[in-house]
């Protein structure tokens, strides 16, 4: 099994580049026999078809709301993703004939907690004309989810600023009946200040470097508190600015707060989520699975990967429609809350999840990398890069963790669906990129089921979780360059004969080997470094043995299982890698 992986609170930095396997210039040897599998067509069928524009106004449809599940602007989100499905064709489960082959449904789950929804906030200096330090109009991430309204026209009361909000510090200030600032986090301020010590709200400040708040000088990340129903008090995310006007303002001497906060729960809620399925003609119970999640106030995130998945969706239900193309096997796609809707569809029913084959989590998809300052990756499935994370391998601001050699994760998905990548970068222009696992999104769902899951995402990015994660940071280009390498990557393998198959372990192989000549080259620089040659010989066992546990789960690619061909393909692979991983650690012994 895998390891346990964390929840959305993000990443460390690895971003492999380009062509991510590739060995120093000169380094690979000759491919081996075998064309690359014959995707092709279906890039021919798909970019045509799959509209970056058309997927841009769903973002646009979501972007207008903080979404967090059982609120309405949550559940307006779902409605529209479901409405475009009929459109597209989808059949409501419920209303389906044993001939529909295009369904959906929308399911509902109780939440145990209240549902939330922001509605206006705003801080403003007593006694200082002009604008507020800072409102919901133009900062809508400022008040922390599970925030109570304040009394009509709002409060009044001091301020108190603490550079330290040591429980020491707190105590000395006295904070019952004031307005709590200090930096950190919002949650965690809210605990002692106001459930502990009687303050009436909490402003905090925590934004990661990454966010250049310097620059970026009004962004606000969300944060939340806990619910308390019995306090009804309010917590707010400070920005750079807020947080210096502030800060000035209190050094200048006692200052006191005018604060007006309104929102919404809703009690009892209710989660939506959303299950779309285009049924395989010859094996049914067999899926690819993709994930967008809904939930969080941002374009990019995740609104981006919603719209990308609707779009994909549409194509997918055109084609088909069309007898342009057949799934032999089931394309299932998502839409819910992050994690919980993916953990949930394969957790509810053991013998669906023995069918699931492969799992693509969307979240950050639409990214316009020139404003964003992000990079589409590929976040890889546990492999040695995560132990050893070196050469053009790199993790990302969002923070990753090391690994276990018993986390490893041995499979040829992360190759194939760079293959795809590369494919479709090949013939627009569009930057690909790779990063080592980090975890946190519906990856991990599938990971941690003991499904293949894979992460395409976009990082770093400046708008990360803040509110200058809008619309207009979204680009149609990459939407449609995401979708399109997705879609063609479920359409191959829900179809793959021996032919496919073969060309994927063939694939497989060329990626193995020139992985295995890079490390080597690393490894011979670190010896002559200086470096423990017992250690360099681990790095480079692990990769072979790796790889040829990733050949031979190329075993469930063939419909029907391998064939005789196919078998005989994955032990020529397996055999070619355990000799290049053999010749590569005797090379470095003998140095």
């Amino acid at each position: 099994m895998f390891l346990p992986l964390p929840s959305r609170a993000r990443r460390a930095t690895l971003a492999i580049t380009v062509i991510a396997l590739a060995a120093p210039a000169g380094a690979q040897r000759p491919a081996p026999a075998g064309a690359a599998p014959a995707t092709e067509p279906y890039f021919t069928l798909v970019r045509p078809l799959l509209n970056g524009d058309r997927a841009k106004e769903t973002v646009a449809y979501l972007d207008r709301f903080v979404r967090w599940p059982g609120n309405p602007g949550f559940d307006s989100s779902i409605a529209h993703v479901a409405a475009r499905l009929a459109a597209a064709g989808y059949v409501e489960q419920s209303a389906a004939t044993p001939a529909d082959r295009l369904t959906y449904r929308v399911e509902r789950y109780p939440l145990p907690n209240a549902a939330w929804e922001p509605q206006a906030a705003s801080v403003r200096i007593v006694g200082k004309a002009g604008a507020p330090v800072f409102e919901f109009a133009t900062n809508r991430n400022m008040l922390a989810t599970n925030s109570f309204s304040t009394p009509a026209g709002g409060v009044d009361a001091e301020l108190v600023w603490l550079d330290a909000a040591t429980p020491a510090a707190l105590d000395a200030a006295k904070v019952a009946g004031k307005i709590v600032a200090a930096d950190g986090r919002v949650g965690q301020l809210f605990t002692e200040a106001v459930v502990k010590r009687g303050a009436i709200g909490v402003l905090a400040y925590a934004m990661p470097a990454y966010t250049q708040p310097e620059k970026n000088v009004h962004s606000i990340q969300f944060q939340s508190i806990a619910y308390d129903s019995a306090k009804k008090a309010w917590g707010m995310a400070l920005s750079f600015d807020a947080r210096r006007q502030l800060r000035e303002a209190a050094a200048a001497g006692p200052v006191r707060l005018h604060v007006e906060t309104q929102s919404r729960f809703f009690q009892p809620a209710t989660e939506l989520a959303i299950v779309a399925e285009a049924r395989g003609s010859a094996k049914p119970d067999e899926r690819f699975v993709y994930s967008a999640h809904v939930q969080e106030p941002g374009a990019n995130d995740d609104a981006s990967g919603v719209g990308t998945l609707s779009e994909m969706a549409r194509t997918l239900a055109q084609l088909m429609k069309a007898g342009r193309v057949d799934p032999k096997r089931t394309i299932t796609m998502l839409w819910g809350q992050e994690i919980r809707v993916t953990d949930r569809y394969l957790k509810q029913d053991t013998v669906r999840l023995k069918g699931v084959r492969w799992g693509i989590s969307l979240d950050m998809t639409g990214e316009d990398t020139q404003k964003t300052g992000g990079t589409f990756l590929i976040e890889k499935m546990p492999d040695p890069s995560a132990i050893w994370t070196r050469g053009d391998d790199k993790h990302t601001e969002w923070g990753g963790r090391p690994i276990a050699e018993k986390d490893l994760r041995p499979h040829y998905f992360n190759d194939f669906l760079l293959a795809r990548c590369l494919e479709q970068s090949k013939a627009t222009g569009w930057v690909v990129k790779t990063n080592p696992f980090e975890g946190g999104s519906d990856h991990t769902a599938y990971l941690n089921n003991g499904k293949p899951g894979v992460l395409f995402w976009h990082f770093t990015d400046q708008f990360y979780h803040t509110d200058g994660d809008r619309i207009d940071m979204v680009s149609p280009f990459t939407l449609q360059n995401v979708g399109t390498a997705a879609l063609v990557s479920g359409l191959t393998l829900a179809s793959a004969d021996g032919v496919a198959a073969r060309a994927i372990v063939a694939e497989l192989q060329r990626a193995a080997l020139a992985r295995l000549d890079a490390e080597l080259t690393l490894s011979r620089d670190a010896i002559a470094k200086g470096g423990d040659q017992a250690q360099e010989r681990r790095i480079l066992q692990v990769w072979g043995q790796w790889y040829v546990d990733a050949l031979r789960s190329t075993t469930d690619i063939e419909l029907g299982g391998s064939s005789a061909a196919t078998t005989a393909a994955i032990d020529a692979a397996v055999k070619a890698v355990d000799e290049r991983t053999r010749a590569a650690v005797r090379a470095i012994t003998a140095e």
